[in-house]
């Protein structure tokens, strides 16, 4: 009834997903997180609108409603009329963290990966191996192209900001990269993923300046998260059997494109490179 599909994000910029700049002073604009990795997330419908309105753009209204289902809010919003690809939201696959001697460390968890594993587990093959044979690396695995300070026992160990994390095996994890490319990069306990991520992240503080000069006006004042560039995210996508036999083309015909997703496109966040896979 459904054919699966998935789409990959690779932030070219900061992405903000989430709270939005309110007027007190020090107001912290989260990201949304995952409640059990507390994780970033951009949940299916932040997708979905963007999607909704590259395709509004390019290939007309209707054609975005015949797709995506009539708009929220819209005169025909209580008509029934289901949507004909449906996306769930988008986990962290990798996240980028700054690792003095690297300097970039790619870091992930086996909950992400197991999601990732369950997503594109039937599509993605490697060396003749679907991704659904393959056994998630356990907690703790680096790279085989890592750096990392190596003691006598032969263990090696990584030092983040917040400390040291000890490297217990080492394997070739190309295959957990869409891009079938190693990067420099380990795999941590669920545990302590969500620690890991909140020293990651990209926070901005941000003023609001007075119109006839640079003075900043009473309560305007704010600071901004967001994912750092060059985090790597994963959503799956449902696509119902058309019976009238056309095609979904987000793109226009391409199953690539830059496109921004998320608030604070005007100060720079939000520049994505989306690819999309289909069965």
């Amino acid at each position: 009834m459904y054919k699966k599909a998935y789409g990959i994000i690779e932030t070219l910029a900061p992405l903000h997903v989430g709270a939005t700049a309110g007027e007190e002073s020090g107001n912290l604009n989260l990201i949304f997180r995952d409640q059990f990795t507390q994780t970033g997330i951009i949940p299916g419908s932040s997708i979905r609108g963007r999607l909704r309105s590259e395709m509004r753009l390019t290939m007309g209204e209707e054609t975005a409603k015949y797709w995506y289902g009539n708009e929220a809010g819209s005169e025909q919003s209580d008509t029934n009329n289901e949507s004909i690809v449906k996306f769930e939201y988008a986990s962290l696959l990798w996240l980028p963290v700054f690792c003095p001697g690297q300097p970039i460390v790619w870091v992930s968890s086996r909950r992400l990966l197991e999601r990732y594993k369950r997503i594109a587990g039937d599509i993605v093959e490697v060396n003749g191996t679907f991704l659904k044979d393959m056994k998630v690396p356990d907690p703790y695995t680096g790279s085989t192209n890592l750096k990392a300070r190596q003691s006598s026992s032969g263990n090696k160990t990584l030092f983040f900001n917040l400390g040291f994390l000890n490297i217990t095996k080492t394997a070739n994890l190309s295959a957990w990269f869409p891009s079938k490319q190693e990067q420099p990069s380990v795999i941590v306990d669920d545990s302590d993923i969500g620690m890991i991520h909140d020293m990651a992240l990209y926070r901005q503080s941000r003023v609001r300046l007075k119109a006839d000069e640079k003075v900043v006006e009473g309560g305007g004042f704010f600071n901004t998260e967001a994912l750092p560039e060059g985090t790597i995210l994963i959503f799956p996508i449902a696509i119902k059997d058309d019976k009238s036999g056309k095609q979904w083309q987000p793109f226009n015909g391409s199953e690539m494109s830059d496109i921004y997703l998320g608030g604070l496109e005007s100060i720079g966040f939000g520049h994505c490179n989306l690819t999309l896979t289909r069965e």
